[in-house]
């Protein structure tokens, strides 16, 4: 038997034994980490989903950096992370947007990212972070087109 059928057949019969792998959705990873956290954090985590997808309804979920949540649109918007004591938001361009509200509370001393600490109990000021987010998306947007031409 010449090598090259020797060769397809062995890699199907030992293709054939191995478990399916079910690789789950980003959405579906962002579901499980919301009800794994079960407290204030999968709370929180879970309303600023809510308002990023408000904000900017055509944004892609993703999971990177094996177990981050991320927001994207044309570039990276924000992701969230989780700690003991704080649900981070990092935007990625956070420190080339206007803040008039004054949002980002940590990571202030970077060229580039800004990151909102949300602490347990915090409130949310929904116009104003939607209002970043969409600056966000925009800068994404602007530094797009301007790469484009």
């Amino acid at each position: 038997m010449p090598t090259s059928k020797l060769r397809s057949s062995t890699v199907t019969a030992s293709a054939k034994k191995r478990p399916a792998v079910t690789v789950a959705s980003p959405s579906a990873l962002i579901d499980a980490r919301v009800k794994e956290l079960a407290d204030w954090r999968g709370e929180m985590l879970s309303r600023l989903r809510a308002l990023i997808k408000e904000a900017e309804p055509e944004v892609t979920e993703e999971w990177k950096w094996r177990g981050t949540p991320v927001w994207s649109r044309n570039g990276i918007i924000c992701t969230g992370e989780t700690y003991k004591k704080v649900v981070k938001m990092t935007f990625a361009k956070g420190a080339s947007l206007a803040d008039p509200s004054r949002l980002f509370n940590s990571s202030l001393e970077g060229n580039v990212r800004r990151a909102i600490d949300f602490h347990e109990c915090a409130e949310v000021d929904e116009g104003a972070l939607k209002a970043l987010i969409r600056a966000a998306v925009a800068a994404n947007m602007s530094s797009a087109s301007s790469k484009s031409r």
